[in-house]
Parts: structure tokens; sequence; C-alpha cells
């Protein structure tokens, strides 16, 4: 099969499409003949030598996809040969094949091209996981997303709306803000031109909000503990900006504020296999009630993955960046 090859750690041009070896499936995964994945920041952390794959994982990028199956392990009893699925995977997206534990799959879902597909998983289980399954967002509060326009970015606030929540976001300039709105994105904050803890002390008569998700790290720690409520929660997800700061730690005991962190890619397969099962149950059927879109920005053959990781660090793009396969 063909494959996205990292060449050495450096800039876009090291990712390669290379001839290589068939993945080889365990009794518990099935073979995925891959339509497209999707890009994420990760992958360009793993290109520049900084993030590399989980021990067992492929040592190609990638860590979602949409295709058909095309084997089955012989413990395997969900899935059968010819289904439409999406998986999460650990790596190997980026690749004409990819073997994934059948925990780690779900079915296409209702109204959603195949294609389209491999825009899901990884953010569905990100925001899944994190915001509602360890932060407890729920009805009736508020909720502030850094990077609104990011692919995480306008999932959560199409998730969260669903959920009945009040989203605000921040996004660095009109267009991403606008389309934000158009998402159902309640407040929108240009982090270029405004303060935004002094905007969402605005917005909600000084209280601040309820949950935050956080992919800045270290310069905007301090200013969202700032920005939380009473018994508020932020998570952070990603260090874009940095993993260092320095915090005055009162507010934290002052307002009752938790403080959590999670990536996806290193838990272990059954934690994967529980986060996959609970997006099934409580975001396949806000897709499939049309509530929730994929948002593509652009798809781009797999051959020009160099390109998409030039496009996804220029930071130009409004939702995920597809290749196809």
């Amino acid at each position: 099969m063909k494959a996205i090859v990292i060449t050495r750690a450096g800039e876009p041009e090291v990712l390669q499409l290379q001839e290589v070896e068939d993945p080889q499936i365990k009794d518990d995964e099935v073979l995925i003949k891959v339509a497209a994945t999707a890009l994420n920041r990760a992958d360009t952390l793993q290109r520049q030598g900084k993030y590399p794959p989980p021990k067992g994982d492929s040592e190609y990028p990638g860590l979602e996809c949409s295709g058909i199956i095309e084997a089955v392990g012989k413990d395997v009893t969900r899935w059968k040969i010819g289904d439409q699925v999406c998986a999460l995977v650990g790596g190997g997206g980026y690749a004409e094949k990819v073997a994934v534990p059948a925990g780690q799959v779900l079915p296409v879902p209702p109204g959603v091209s195949l294609q389209d597909a491999a825009s899901f998983p990884e953010v569905a289980c990100t925001v899944w996981s994190t915001v509602f399954m360890m932060s407890h967002l729920s009805k009736g509060e508020t909720f502030l997303i850094h990077g609104g326009s990011s692919g995480i970015g306008t999932f959560a606030i199409q998730i969260a709306k669903y959920h009945g929540v009040r989203v605000f976001v921040t996004a660095g300039s009109e267009e991403k803000l606008a389309a934000c709105k158009d998402l159902g994105a309640d407040v929108g904050i240009n982090y270029k031109t405004e303060d935004f803890v002094a905007r969402i002390k605005e917005e909600t008569g000084g209280k601040g909000v309820d949950v935050i998700l956080d992919n800045i790290g270290g310069p905007y720690f301090q200013r969202n503990l700032e920005s939380l409520n009473v018994d508020g929660r932020l998570f952070i997800i990603g260090f874009m900006g940095g993993i260092k700061t320095e915090a005055n730690l009162s507010i934290l005991l002052a307002r009752r504020l938790t403080v959590q962190a999670a990536g996806l890619r290193n838990r272990s397969k059954e934690n994967k296999a529980l986060i996959m099962s609970e997006v099934e149950k409580n975001v396949w059927p806000a897709i499939a009630a049309g509530k929730v879109k994929p948002v593509v920005y652009k798809s781009l053959p797999l051959a020009n993955a160099a390109e998409g990781h030039r496009l996804m660090e220029s930071s130009q793009h409004i939702g995920k960046i597809l290749l196809v396969v």
C-alpha cells in the first residue's frame, strides 16, 4: 500500500508518499481501506519529531479516518467486510489501509458522506471525553472555546448548542468569528483586539463562564482562571502558546475551581473504546438529526499532505482539512 512517511523530523516537505508494507490485523482489529483522513495539530508535532506515536501503533501520521472494512480479526463480532465506518487511530491514518481495534470504530453517521465522516472521530472523542465526561458541561451552563474556528472548536460549538449551553468563542479574525456565529456561537471575541476576560465578565454580569476548553496553555492560564464562574472548570487540551506560566492560585480556592488536562492519543484501547461508545450514544444522534454537521475547509489528495500541513500551520482554515485517498 501507499502511505505518507515522515522521512525525517522537519518542515512539511519531509512528508513523502511511499510504498510500504500492508498492516497486519490482530484478532480484535479490523482492516480499513481508507477513503479519507483528517489533519490534526498532533500530526504537525509528530512531523517535527515532538510527538511520537504510542508503542505498538503505526509510525505513519493520521489519528482518524473513514473508509470501508476490508478484513476482520477472528474475535471481532460487530463489524463485517464492506461496512462503511470511521475510526479513531493511534497512527496510520495517512495511508491506503489501516489496522484499528474494533472498539475504536463507529458506523458512518446517517446523512454524512463517507469522505466527510473522517472529520468526526478525533474532534468528537476529544470534546465529548473532556468537556462532557470529565468537566460535566450541562444544559443551561456557559462555555468558552478558545480557537472556535478550529476543527475542535467548530465541533464543540455545535454539540454544546445541541445540549442547551450558551457558547462563547475566541478567534483571530472577523471572518472566523462570523463562521463561529453561523454554527451557533452566542458571543464571539477577537483575541487580537479584545481582552477576553473583560468581555466575558461583561457578558455574564461579572460571574464568568462555567467551563473553558483551552488549547493555548501557559499564556492563558491566569486569564482563564479569572474568566471562570464559581465552581468553574478549566480543561486544557493543548499548549500552542507554551507550557510555562506563573499564576496566582488563590482564585482556585476562592472560586472552588477545577483544572484538568488530558490527551486522547495515549489512552488505552479500553478507554478509547469507552469514549467511542459514549460518542455513539450522545453525539451520533445529534449528527443524524442534522444539528451537528461536518465543517470541512478543504479536501486534498493524500499525496498533498505537505500542502495540508502548511495550511494547518498557517491557521487560515476554518474547520477540518481532509486528505482523500
